[in-house]
């Protein structure tokens, strides 16, 4: 990353984080199927829920970067990608405006869809925005006391394919909030991968993470559990009648998943950012075979 100009366009890509969207495009697509099959699907809802998404996501990590710095968390010995504050590639004014910016386009999304779906839509917004700041700032900050697992599964799971169902139908179906539980669940295993390889310098910069709590060994069975559950949950689905076999279309990338928790038990430090990176492309794949398998 030499090559990158501080200030420049590839340094706010860099902080934007955009490997990290699929984390934000996966309960779209599966939240707007459950419309689709509710009869409610609205491809206007549908897109402004993408872009919302995506801008708290980009905002989010733009938060991240800032108090991650500020706090000790990103240091010279960092494992993970490179960060923007810590390489000196923007200072944490220009990141202090980028997440205002981000946020405000956010609410602007959020008006439109409060517009259309009525002033639920607020209370999602307000609260994404704000666990999003709360994530690792503010006086008591989710990833720094081990809570960051519980709002990776609230937010990227329950909230944002209800809220995309929502948003479309004007209602949750159960289907909804069933098929939120896998989602939540492998976003909530890229954030496993990122714990188990950083626990270290957490622990040494007073980030109390689950696997700082519990041991590397428990941020594995972590990481194995959040697998299973997804990979239950299609089954799960297809028993209920709610849905045909198609929903069972994401068992095809088990043999992913199995790679992958064997490299999060094996491997240690630099190697994990392919498996965080892999996690992120399952979790891509599944939502999408979720979503055309809810569909048919």
């Amino acid at each position: 990353m030499n090559d990158v100009a501080p200030g420049s366009v590839r340094a706010w890509v860099l902080a934007a984080r955009p490997a990290t969207l699929t984390a934000a495009f996966a309960p779209v697509a599966v939240g707007t199927a459950c419309a689709w099959r509710a009869g409610g699907l609205r491809w206007n809802t549908a897109f402004a829920a993408l872009v919302g998404a995506f801008l708290i996501q980009v905002a989010t990590n733009f938060a991240n970067d800032m108090y991650d710095f500020q706090k000790g968390a990103d240091t010279e010995e960092r494992l993970g990608p490179l960060r923007a504050a810590q390489a000196g590639l923007l200072t944490v004014a220009q990141l202090r405006r980028g997440i205002v910016v981000t946020f405000a386009l956010a609410l602007g999304v959020g008006v439109y869809l409060t517009w259309v779906a009525g002033p639920a839509v607020v209370v999602i917004g307000l609260s994404s925005i704000a666990a999003g700041l709360a994530y690792t700032g503010g006086p008591f900050p989710l990833a720094y006391n081990g809570l960051g697992d519980v709002f990776v599964m609230a937010f990227f799971g329950f909230v944002a394919v209800c809220g995309t169902a929502f948003v479309q139908a004007l209602y949750v179906p159960d289907l909804a909030w069933l098929a939120s539980i896998p989602i939540g669940a492998l976003a909530t295993a890229i954030l496993a991968v990122n714990n188990v390889r950083d626990f270290e310098g957490d622990a040494a910069a007073g980030k109390r993470t689950v696997v700082v709590r519990f041991g590397r060994q428990g941020g594995v069975r972590e990481y194995v559990v959040l697998l299973a559950v997804a990979y239950a949950a299609p089954i799960v689905i297809l028993l209920l009648g709610w849905t045909g076999a198609w929903v069972c279309l994401p068992l095809l990338t088990v043999p992913i998943g199995v790679k992958l928790a064997r490299s999060v038990a094996r491997d240690r430090g630099v190697v994990l950012n392919e498996t965080l990176a892999g996690t992120a492309k399952l979790l891509s794949v599944y939502g999408i075979l979720l979503a055309i398998g809810i569909a048919l």
